[in-house]
């Protein structure tokens, strides 16, 4: 019998060990299920790291907040996708968050391309189970508010690159705006005009940096 190897990274333990119980007890073919947990990015990233020296996981199920929403955090589920798919690209990824909002899933299939996004109210065993058949045969799946979002094709789409996402990490760590060039390597007039162009983006042009770090963590930015 073959082994199925999965790895479900969530920071919510009961959550987490929800999903190990449905899926080891999917019947599915003929192989055996076995899966692995983690309820830290650290802890995701080990496994991952592990993964790409020995064994290789099949399916990676990844959280996309992986820290409660009122602190602050430089790495989260979506790191752990560009760092899976760079040390074992042949893995599978599916997302599961409790973020539907457009702009954040279309942010995660640019920057990761997963197999996978299931929105979490979605989430049931019949889903699971549903995703795993078939991201191994047929790739991807989408859960239903998922697919939603995706398919709202909105003319200015959120797209942020390394520099803008740390502008808005360090804004909301407390970082006052003149203080930004010591983390980022960008000038001063490059990072006023970048935070101006986020505050259209994220619809705070006549509001303050609060305003935008709270648009910001609402759409899982931050």
């Amino acid at each position: 019998m073959k082994t199925l190897r999965i790895l479900a990274v969530d920071d919510h333990e009961m959550t987490m060990l929800g999903y190990k119980f449905i899926l080891e007890r999917i019947v599915f073919d003929d192989y055996n299920i076995i899966v692995d947990t983690a309820n830290t990015y650290e802890s995701g990233k080990s496994k991952i790291e592990e993964s790409a020296n020995s064994f290789k996981y099949d399916i990676m199920f990844l959280d996309v907040q992986l820290f409660p929403p009122n602190e602050e955090q430089p790495y989260n589920g979506e790191d752990l996708g560009i760092l899976a798919r760079k040390l074992v690209p042949e893995s599978k990824i599916i997302f599961m968050s409790s973020f539907s909002d457009n702009y954040r899933i279309n942010s995660i299939l640019t920057t990761v391309d997963p197999d996978g996004y299931m929105v979490k109210t979605d989430i049931d065993p019949k889903s699971l189970e549903h995703a795993v058949r078939t991201v191994i045969t047929e790739p991807p799946y989408y859960s239903s508010k998922a697919l939603v979002a995706i398919r709202k094709k909105m003319s200015n789409d959120i797209m942020l690159d390394e520099n803008d996402k740390k502008i808005l990490y360090h804004l909301s760590a407390g970082t006052k705006t003149k203080d930004l060039e010591k983390h980022i390597e960008l000038s001063s007039s490059s990072i006023e005009n970048r935070k101006r162009h986020l505050k259209t983006i994220f619809g705070t042009e006549k509001e303050n940096d609060l305003a935008l770090i709270v648009a910001a963590k609402n759409r899982g930015f931050i």
